[in-house]
């Protein structure tokens, strides 16, 4: 195997596929790339046997073959390369050598045989959806996924499909985020599936260089393809990027039941106000603070042992006052992740969650709703 790369091309590849590596000793060679080069294309993979991903990337190939290197040592050398051409080149041997200018590198790798196949799906349903939509809503539900190992099937995103509805959720325990929006869905992808957090952190940093993602799913996997502009090419990448994961086994709890279906009061809020406020009331208290809600007004107060702050922020509201208490931080991530200007706020009393809700007039931007559980006042 032979050839000629960008640096700051292959680097890219690299650092998309690094952090997709197994940490199982007895599979040594799931903490490798595999580099497969041909038609003057590079293929670079790696998998966890949970989550694998690969992409293309262009390059000059005289040589065509495959090998397996550490993906880790290999990222972090060509990253620290000073000249733009890298050369690779690979034997019959596991070694390879990586030149540029005044550099040379020989890698121990492992023979590409025994690097496990990306799995193929059958009997699949699929589906395409628009790569920013999909970000966005991910990106307006994953804080809210459990790190509770025992309660595992909360341990990343539910996926609905039905109909012409997408409907993404997460939750805690403690606090839902459902973000839905209509768009047109294929007719046999109608169903549901957990995605694993990992995998949607992937996701979430796929880089910008393609509009539409493919996805297919069956009863124990899910295939996203992203397939790349070839007027978005800058970063090297070429024809597609793939991850195929295994989803969390389980039914996923019905989440509908939590989110309240009495009357709350609502007030408009000024979301990054609103922001800010909370941050700088948790600086004396970051385990509780109380919003006070009163005409035209909101007060955010924070009390700790250190001292005690209060911030007031305008919000459209009149109606009686009312106060209720929350974990900043569940505040906080939710007010980071919607996009949207001005948030509707629903409250009811210290005893009832409080529930931010968005319904842009746009109809390139989801419907979103959070659900977040009180802390008692006392």
């Amino acid at each position: 195997m032979k050839f000629k790369i960008n640096r700051d091309h292959f680097s890219s590849g690299l650092q998309l596929v690094t952090s997709v590596v197994g940490s199982r000793k007895t599979m040594p060679i799931l903490q490798n790339v595999l580099i497969e080069a041909r038609e003057n294309i590079i293929h670079l993979t790696t998998t966890n046997l949970d989550l694998g991903i690969r992409c293309s990337v262009k390059a000059e190939v005289s040589e065509e073959g495959s090998v397996t290197l550490p993906v880790k040592d290999l990222s972090r050398i060509v990253r620290e390369l000073a000249d733009m051409e890298v050369s690779v080149e690979s034997s019959d041997t596991a070694k390879s050598t990586i030149t540029t200018r005044g550099s040379i590198f020989n890698l121990i790798g492992m023979d590409s045989k025994e690097f496990p196949p990306l799995p193929e799906l059958e009997d699949r349903k699929s589906t395409e959806i628009g790569r920013d939509e999909l970000t966005q809503m991910l990106k307006s539900v994953s804080f809210a996924q459990s790190v509770n190992e025992e309660r595992y099937m909360l341990k990343g995103v539910f996926f609905q499909f039905d109909k012409e509805l997408l409907s993404l959720v997460a939750t805690d325990g403690r606090r839902l985020a459902v973000a839905t929006k209509v768009m047109e869905l294929n007719e046999n992808a109608q169903g549901e599936f957990i995605l694993p957090s990992l995998t949607v952190n992937e996701l979430e940093k796929l880089p910008k260089t393609g509009d539409k993602i493919n996805l297919s799913f069956t009863d124990r996997q899910v295939a996203i393809e992203l397939k790349v502009n070839s007027s978005e090419e800058e970063q090297g990448f070429q024809n597609s990027i793939y991850l195929v994961s295994k989803v969390v086994e389980g039914k996923y709890p019905n989440y509908k039941q939590v989110i309240p279906k009495d009357d709350f009061k609502s007030a408009m809020v000024e979301r990054e106000l609103m922001q800010e406020c909370v941050n700088r009331a948790a600086l004396v208290s970051d385990e509780r603070v109380t919003l006070r809600i009163k005409n035209k007004e909101m007060e955010i107060s924070g009390q700790s042992l250190l001292g005690d702050a209060c911030e007031s922020m305008p919000v459209l509201y009149e109606g009686e006052e009312s106060t209720v208490s929350f974990n900043p931080k569940f505040l906080l991530d939710p007010l980071r992740s919607i996009q949207k200007d001005q948030i509707s706020f629903e409250f009811r009393d210290d005893m009832s969650p409080g529930v931010f809700k968005v319904s842009p007039d746009e109809k390139e931007l989801p419907n979103i709703l959070c659900v977040v559980m009180p802390i008692r006042t006392d």
